[in-house]
């Protein structure tokens, strides 16, 4: 009966529900609108199993009793039982290129893409249920959830190696495509690109070297490198990396740019992947953007009341500039997503441009700026600004060019945000002003400066206190207060990694502008004496709000001395 009953119907015919039941659930939806499957679990007619298992059905997907079914070992071999686990799925058959997966919901295509980037195969997907699925993977999975060791030894049983050592400069595509698509090639890949987004890694490198070829995860900004694979091994990797990202393999002299599209939990994580040529082999390393792991929200960055409150005044201004300045990595991003949320409503139009759009922002209209396209800043920013905006964002500010664009639309009544690489607040004044940029117009629209850095949170598991060595209390310069501090850090444990830290926030130097410092800009005064202005007139540093963030028990010296400088 695929397609051609009504989902009632088909629960009926499969003697889940009567009539009587379904009769009620209808009236219901003539009442007040809603999902007739959705009504009939409310009011407990049947269970959620059931209502996909038909909604398979009407659908046209074939069904599997997985209790009967006879699933051979080397199809099960086919998935991991980590990604197994993680999907909910179990392969049942292959056939050519075809591997048949039963799921318990069949029509969820994000699951489907997920398996077929990630396992090389076309899959086909068979409706079973909930239930029948975690007994099938407790059957054959239980216990043997592969490690690494595992995978190593099913690729020299696959001669990889062998395969490896016959690609020379004179690519061969046939093995290399015939190497990126080894079975242990893709299950080893799939283990760390899971364990990766599972530990909420940022980055993966793969690194090759003359001997050895290293993998490393970047979690909360910090380097931790896994156990390396035989360096063999690392033109596999690279390969099948190419081919998930839709890269051209047989290109080893030239960098490529690529991505990959997964979901975890029903989010989508989306592996930004970069190749470089180096003298020994190509350099990988993936950005990991996963919009799950990012809190949209001012009050969950880091600020603490008094700056929430400042911040907050000026996000509502009129026009004007807003810059945040600090290195790559330390979450200018996430502060300046989290304003444009908070200034986000019906009657504001907001438009950005970024390099890349690392997060979608419903009722934001985002541009990517592409250079192979012309669509740099500064050209992007031009057409913005007929586009009628109320707020723009402009992901940095590199060049002379789109500096004074983002001045002119200030002066045209903008509020514009935007990012600056500079170590501190004041400097940023110092970096535009080399830029190009006339110190009177940066006085008339720049409204503040926000620099920050990250430092880890300690693991609320493992957090203990302790008396932090007289050197460490000396680069602090808190030998005089410490009796009346208490210090706090990780004893590492299984919920940390064995790091220590779990998590980071934020730590700021908001340098707001008033009229004192207007007039230095103008008269081009030097940066430290902007600084000093600027504490007179409320500025905390960023080594006194690291202090802070200590006293308050979040972090440690060491994470306070490793974000800060002394001074800042």
């Amino acid at each position: 009966m695929p397609g051609s009953h009504s989902l009632g119907d088909i629960l009926i015919h499969r003697k889940v529900i009567q009539q009587k039941q379904l009769q009620e659930a209808l009236a219901r939806q003539k009442q007040r609108g809603g999902v007739l499957g959705k009504i009939l679990i409310e009011i407990g007619a049947c269970a959620e199993d059931d209502v996909r298992a038909a909604l398979a059905e009407q659908a046209g997907f074939q069904a599997i009793d997985l209790e009967q079914a006879e699933i051979p070992a080397d199809v099960i071999r086919l998935v991991s039982g980590q990604m197994a686990v993680t999907y909910q799925i179990v392969p049942v058959a292959i056939e050519g290129n075809i591997l048949s997966v039963a799921m318990s919901n069949p029509t969820d295509l994000q699951v489907i893409d997920d398996l077929r980037v990630l396992l090389g195969y076309e899959i086909k997907p068979i409706q079973s249920s909930e239930t029948a699925i975690k007994k099938a993977l407790e059957k054959h999975y239980a216990g043997h959830v592969e490690s690494i060791e595992d995978i190593y030894a099913e690729m020299k049983n696959t001669n990889i190696e062998g395969l490896v050592a016959g690609v020379d400069d004179k690519v061969d595509l046939q093995k290399l495509q015939e190497i990126a698509d080894a079975a242990p090639v893709k299950k080893f890949l799939n283990m760390i690109l899971l364990q990766a987004i599972r530990d909420r890694a940022s980055d993966i490198h793969f690194e090759p070297f003359e001997d050895e070829f290293k993998i490393r995860y970047r979690i909360d900004g910090i380097l931790y490198e896994m156990m390396p694979p035989p360096a063999h091994l690392g033109l596999a990797l690279t390969s099948r990396i190419k081919v998930m990202a839709n890269l051209d393999i047989a290109e080893r002299r030239l960098p490529q740019d690529g991505r990959i599209y997964l979901s975890k939990g029903g989010a989508p994580v989306e592996l930004r992947v970069s190749t470089l040529p180096t003298m020994v082999g190509e350099s990988v390393v993936m950005r990991v953007l996963d919009r799950a792991t990012v809190a949209l929200e001012l009050e969950r960055v880091g600020m603490r009341e008094d700056e929430l409150r400042s911040f907050r005044e000026l996000i509502k201004k009129p026009h004007g500039i807003i810059l945040v300045t600090g290195p790559t990595g330390s979450g200018k991003t996430t502060t300046l997503y989290s304003a444009l949320r908070e200034v986000n409503t019906i009657d504001v139009k907001i438009i950005t441009v970024e390099d890349p759009v690392e997060y979608d922002i419903a009722g934001v209209v985002q541009v990517e700026a592409d250079d192979a396209a012309e669509r740099t800043f500064a050209n992007a920013l031009r057409s913005i600004l007929r586009q009628d905006p109320d707020i723009i964002l402009v992901g940095e500010i590199r060049d002379r060019e789109t500096a004074s664009l983002a001045i002119e639309a200030s002066l045209t009544g903008h509020l514009v945000f935007s990012t600056l690489h500079t170590n501190d607040a004041p400097t940023a004044i110092t970096r535009l002003i080399e830029l190009g940029v006339e110190p009177y117009l940066l006085a008339a629209t720049l409204e503040a400066v926000i620099a920050q850095r990250l430092v880890r949170t300690i693991c609320p598991k493992c957090r203990t206190t302790y008396q932090p060595s007289r050197e460490e209390l000396m680069e602090l310069n808190l030998q005089d207060v410490a009796a009346n501090w208490t210090f706090h850090y990780g004893k590492r444990c299984e919920n940390c990694n064995k790091s220590g830290y779990k998590g980071r926030t934020a730590i700021f130097e908001m340098m707001v502008m008033h009229d004192d410092i207007r007039d230095m800009v103008v008269r081009q005064v030097s940066t430290n004496e902007i600084r000093k202005a600027a504490i007179r007139s409320g500025m905390r540093p960023l080594r006194q709000s690291g202090l802070l963030a200590i006293q308050d028990g979040l972090t440690t010296v060491e994470e306070v001395l490793r974000a800060t400088q002394l001074g800042v």
